[in-house]
């Protein structure tokens, strides 16, 4: 088979094998982008309160938002006859109510695999997004030598663009330094939450799934996204990528983990780092 890229995913003995002008995507780019905006959208409104400053810059869309914000709050009225004070939720909380299931890290159910990803609450359907990988994204000429040294978290796309998704370290250290250097004003570019224990972007934990094994079949892949210049630019602050040249004008390159099947409460996220797309 003539193979024109293999990935290595560093520390880890698997290879995922591309073929020639494949285009390694389990869903469409549309349904990546309608995804991400559906949730970046529903914890934005969830967070409005944090926001004033963001929307005295944007008139024209506060309107919008105010829409949904009202919207919402008769939602959770209704919901909530329990808790009626309540209106703002947890970001899983905001997941499940948006796409139906939460995640979050927890213990692997693998032997000696550390920490993984679990299936919290309701259920996902065969082809969604389901996580996504954060971390520093780097061309393949750019230095990061020094990151990868020990870096069990450091991703390869098809095309050579390397993601560290390390929240530890001189990785973590790169990637705060970056975001910090891109914020414009009150507009954050990039998510620093999945550096921490409090995750504003629920979804990113997508570095500590797991790989596959004989006793535990994949039940997600990856699949690269490049984020389009029309992305809201108030939503930015929930994506968990930043690029470590400023000076490149191209699209942010993302990775999200795509399910392969459906999956219920209680299932742990395994990758498949061996994947052949015909």
């Amino acid at each position: 088979t003539n193979l024109s890229h293999i990935q290595v995913i560093w520390n880890v003995w698997t290879l995922r094998y591309v073929p020639e002008n494949s285009q390694d995507k389990i869903i469409t780019d549309e349904d990546v982008f309608a995804t991400l905006l559906k949730v970046f959208k529903a914890l934005f409104v969830n967070d409005f309160s944090r926001q004033t400053h963001i929307l005295a810059l944007l008139p024209e869309i506060k309107c919008k938002y105010l829409e949904l914000v009202t919207v919402e709050l008769e939602r959770s009225k209704v919901n909530s006859c329990h808790h009626p004070s309540k209106h703002v939720f947890s970001p899983e909380e905001v997941l499940f109510n948006t796409l139906g299931f939460s995640i979050t890290r927890d213990r692997s159910s693998l032997v000696s695999a550390g920490t993984g990803v679990f299936v919290t609450k309701g259920f996902v359907p065969k082809g969604t997004v389901v996580s996504m990988y954060p971390g520093t994204v780097y061309r393949k000429y750019e230095p990061i030598f020094f990151q990868s040294l020990g870096n069990p978290f450091i991703f390869r796309c098809i095309d050579g663009v390397l993601i560290d998704g390390n929240d530890k370290g001189l990785s973590r250290a790169v990637y705060r330094s970056c975001s910090r250097r891109d914020q414009l004003g009150p507009f954050q570019m990039s998510d620093v939450s999945w550096l921490t224990a409090a995750l504003q972007n629920p979804l990113a934990v997508g570095q500590y799934v797991n790989n596959c094994s004989y006793e535990k079949a994949a039940n997600v892949c990856y699949q690269e996204f490049d984020v389009p210049g029309s992305f809201p630019v108030e939503l930015k602050q929930y994506l968990p990528n930043i690029v470590y040249s400023h000076d490149i004008q191209s699209c942010l390159r993302c990775v999200v983990l795509v399910t392969l099947r459906d999956i219920k409460q209680g299932e742990e996220l395994f990758s498949n780092y061996f994947t052949v797309v015909n």
